[in-house]
């Protein structure tokens, strides 16, 4: 019975150490562990999807900047709970919408798809803005303390994983694995393969666009190009990367590494950060193809041996 309580025991010692992070640390340290968290929620989230049916979603930036942007225009309408239940929803609504139309697709066609559908939300929320409000930026009146935005994020981290582990333990796992492998068969198995994608996809899309409400209020002023910046979606897939996507908790583990090489990349190279990031990406897709999760579970199997 040990073995099988290692998993949660470690969990709840981890994430009880995280909560004291705020009574430890402040300034720079703090805002670190903010984005740390906010990456893990994000590449978490991209792996549940992803990382199981191998459809490579490049939709991270369209999510967060929609729930950032909805945090700009209904903050100061909304109170916290019920705005964060409207994030929800209308994730959960652009999504299906999105993963009904789209999810037919595969390969590099949905990748480039989702990929566009970042700069589509941003072109319709520029219209949008310069039509009826008359501007093209909003200011964030709200100011909630860091701390309150720390535990936010790591709550939300918590109900990710507590998700995810019922998901992929369950038959809906098994489906997602399945899919994945090759959807050919698992739909001659008798798996509704569009229903599950959809379903897994709009749960993604949910965990990222709320993620990006809680963030919002760090930002004074928010507009349509920082909300839907892309890059976003490329650093939430190399952590992925990096950490591994075979396991639940893989890519946590890239990105405390991936965060630390881009604060360096940013301030050594700005000029060239892009190109030296898709150079990490492509030295992690050729060297460690596993991820580092992967790499740990070969070392523990060395040394069962």
């Amino acid at each position: 019975m040990r073995p099988a309580l290692r998993g949660p025991a470690a969990a709840t010692l981890i994430f009880a150490v995280l909560a004291a992070v705020p009574f430890v640390a402040a300034g720079y340290r703090l805002s670190f562990m903010i984005n740390l968290l906010s990456f893990v929620v994000m590449a978490t989230a991209w792996s549940l999807f992803s990382g199981t049916t191998r459809y490579i979603s490049l939709a991270t930036a369209a999510f967060f900047g929609l729930g950032a942007y909805m945090v700009a225009v209904l903050g100061e309408i909304l109170p916290f709970p019920l705005l964060m239940l409207a994030v929800a929803g209308t994730s959960i609504a652009v999504a299906l919408l999105v993963g009904l139309s789209t999810l037919r697709l595969s390969g590099m066609y949905f990748t480039i798809f989702t990929f566009g559908l970042a700069e589509l939300i941003r072109q319709l929320t520029t219209w949008s803005e310069a039509s009826f409000a008359h501007t093209i930026g909003r200011y964030i009146f709200l100011d909630p303390a860091a701390d309150q935005i720390y535990w936010r994020l790591l709550g939300l981290t918590v109900l990710l994983f507590a998700l995810g582990a019922l998901l992929l333990r369950g038959r809906h796992g098994l489906a997602l694995r399945a899919i994945g492998a090759d959807e050919t068969v698992a739909r001659h198995c008798g798996i509704d393969t569009t229903r599950t994608k959809v379903a897994v996809f709009a749960l993604s899309a949910t965990f990222m666009a709320l993620t990006g409400a809680i963030m919002a209020p760090r930002w004074t002023y928010i507009d349509p190009t920082i909300a839907f910046n892309a890059l976003i979606s490329f650093e939430v897939l190399i952590m992925a990367l990096l950490g591994g996507i075979g396991r639940l908790w893989g890519p946590a583990l890239g990105v405390v590494p991936m965060l630390l090489v881009a604060e360096f990349l940013s301030t050594r190279f700005p000029n060239h950060f892009i190109i030296v990031l898709g150079l990490c990406f492509m030295a992690i897709v050729y060297f460690i193809p596993m991820g580092l999760a992967g790499l740990l579970g070969r070392f523990r199997a060395g040394r069962a041996r």
